[in-house]
């Protein structure tokens, strides 16, 4: 038996990096230091539905037939090159170099592209455009945080190791204690497995995320609240909670989908970030979202160094243009504009709103995946790819824009190819035929 060791987890944007995979025969057949989900990720791939060849229907409501890769890439530079709006998403759970040649495809075709940030934390990204960015790295939480708090996040669930490697349970530096050198607040409408390890469950009302900071800002410049309670929180668990984070020695907010995708949104995110401008007035204090696929980050810092903007950028006029809301994909779809979708390395088909998925049903798609999904159930072509982080090497970003190299473990399939070959392929294509 083989034993790979320090392989990054290509599953969460915690992004683990003490993996030790076992492989016999070509087969990964343990893993150590996974969570329960990356083991997942390593264990159970080969035994979903694999697509190890391409496939292609002209009609959606045809049985898909097997071809070869030139013959599925031709067809696709085809669509790209005859549509007149392209719309290329997803992105997410891919190594850096493949997001880089699809907003370089982007550009030749004069197409749309973005990530799956729309769905998740878009409105961080706007935010942080409005007022900053107070960041940290994971590695100072580790060593100096003494006050964390959780906002609308449930790691305990999404990122299971995150707080036994970084923000809760570790030993740091200066917290060589772990859990005991540390207060925990959590703010969140429901009693989750993290509220219940928390020393302060804020429990907010659903979608009062902004009147609860405006709140905490109010009673950290020196107001007094005149009512018993702010968003269902009682006043003095809304004085409580401020005190101890005025007097933190270092304090860290992390956040996630349950303060991004409320009502408010980037207003939230705005908000959240004047907090910390104003409790770093007092202290010491940081914020960082909690980011969900492992490289969800990656295309938006690739993207900002290529086009300028994080995402949702619009190439239809030769150079890139960037308006939220105009040049997404969702928006795009939801207003019937787009007449083909190139989706890889992600499923918007199982978390798109149903106006959208509506459409991607109607025009030509093609999907970039290596496994079965509701996404690849309503293409046209399938181009299986082998799979980022596990059979093949490549960067990733951590949630707090670190660069972490990827390490390949087992071969991929006889034949199939990396999602960065596939996009070559592609561009030398419609290079052609241009």
């Amino acid at each position: 038996m083989k034993i790979v060791k320090n392989v990054v987890c290509p599953f969460c944007g915690t992004l683990c990096d003490d993996l030790e995979i076992m492989v016999e025969d070509g087969h990964i057949v343990g893993t150590k230091n996974a969570c329960r989900i990356g083991n997942a990720k390593f264990m159970h791939f080969e035994g979903a539905v694999r697509y190890t060849e391409p496939l292609m229907r002209e009609n959606k409501k045809d049985d898909f037939k097997k071809t070869d890769y030139e013959t599925a890439i031709e067809e696709t530079a085809r669509l790209l090159v005859e549509s007149k709006l392209p719309l290329i998403y997803g992105f997410s759970t891919t190594e850096c170099h493949a997001q880089a040649y699809g907003m370089e495809l982007a550009e030749k075709v004069r197409g749309i592209i973005s990530n799956t940030a729309e769905v998740c934390h878009g409105p961080s990204v706007w935010a942080l455009q409005d007022v900053g960015y107070p960041v940290c790295t994971l590695g100072e939480v580790k060593n100096r945080a003494d006050v964390v708090i959780f906002w609308g996040s449930n790691p305990m669930h999404a990122h299971p190791r995150h707080m036994s490697r970084y923000s809760i349970f570790s030993r740091g530096f200066f917290r060589e204690r772990g859990r005991h050198d540390r207060t925990m607040i959590v703010v969140d409408p429901r009693k989750t497995d993290t509220a219940k390890l928390a020393d302060i469950h804020l429990q907010v009302e659903p979608h009062k995320d902004y009147e609860l900071i405006s709140a905490m800002r109010a009673v950290l410049k020196g107001f007094e609240l005149e009512v018993d309670e702010v968003a269902g929180v009682p006043s003095e668990t809304i004085y409580e909670a401020v005190d101890i984070c005025k007097n933190a020695q270092f304090g860290q907010l992390f956040f996630s989908m349950g303060m991004t995708q409320s009502k408010g949104k980037h207003r939230n995110i705005d908000n959240a970030i004047e907090l910390v401008i104003d409790l770093n007035a007092h202290t010491k204090f940081g914020l960082m979202p909690m980011r969900g696929h492992y490289n969800v980050n990656g295309f938006n810092q690739v993207c900002t160094w290529i086009s300028g903007y994080p995402l949702c950028v619009d190439y239809t006029r030769g150079y890139p243009r960037y308006n939220p809301g105009d040049s997404s994909i969702t928006d795009s779809l939801m207003r019937e504009e787009g007449d083909i979708m190139l989706n890889i390395a992600s499923d918007p088909g199982a978390h798109f709103p149903q106006k959208a998925v509506k459409h991607m049903a109607k025009i030509p798609l093609v999907c970039i995946d290596p496994h079965q999904t509701p996404t690849s159930e309503l293409a046209n072509i399938i181009i299986p790819p082998a799979i980022a982080g596990v059979e093949v090497d490549g960067t990733a970003y951590r949630m707090d824009g670190v660069p972490i190299e990827l390490r390949k473990v087992i071969d991929a399939p006889e034949g199939v190819l990396p999602d960065s070959e596939i996009l070559k392929m592609l561009m030398k294509k419609v290079d052609e035929m241009m």
